[in-house]
């Protein structure tokens, strides 16, 4: 029996977020090792020569890949109030130019970053020189694509939900009030 492409997309969500969620944990994970072990060497009067290059590298890949995984889940910075409060032909009209501004400045943001690995070809980092700047700025186009890519996949159940002028910020907020509500009416 033939997947119809309603039935796939949720479960190429569910794959790329489950992966992302694990490269954005496992890096937040190695990030906190890295930085307890750097507070232990320096109370020990020692220091790590490459702490400060490798946390801030780490940072920006959690940045890179977090972004990408709040877009798949459409968890960024939205306008919904905003959005929600226009006529529908306006408000869909709207919700189109707002995507095609983001996917072109992630568009150029890769082909930039692309452009930025060819400069970097052969430069190493300075406290670790046996790796290489491209490998740490790959986050950059790859980021840039994986925010493509979740931006892209969430569309369709952000297009349904804008259209029946559902509010996916407010609908969120209204489930962990009720959560909330009823877990404290158990404690009175």
């Amino acid at each position: 029996m033939e997947q119809t492409s309603s039935s796939i997309l949720p479960k190429i969500i569910l794959v790329l977020g489950k992966i992302l969620e694990w490269i954005t944990i496992s890096l937040m994970v190695a990030l906190t090792v890295i930085v307890t072990l750097a507070v232990i060497a320096r109370l020990l009067g020692q220091s790590f020569s490459w702490y400060d290059e490798v946390a801030a590298i780490m940072l920006a890949w959690i940045t890179y890949y977090g972004s990408a995984l709040a877009a798949l889940h459409r968890r960024h910075i939205g306008f919904d109030t905003v959005l929600l409060a226009l006529p529908r032909t306006l408000r869909m009209a709207a919700l189109l130019l707002g995507e095609a501004i983001v996917l072109v400045f992630f568009i150029l943001m890769a082909r930039a970053g692309f452009r930025v690995l060819e400069v970097l070809e052969g430069d190493t980092l300075i406290s670790i020189t046996w790796v290489p700047v491209q490998l740490t700025q790959s986050v950059i186009p790859i980021g840039a694509l994986l925010y493509i890519l979740s931006q892209l996949l969430s569309l369709p159940g952000y297009w349904k939900t804008t259209a029946a002028g559902i509010s996916i910020e407010h609908a969120e907020i209204e489930e962990e009030v009720e959560a909330e509500l009823a877990k404290n009416k158990d404690r009175v």
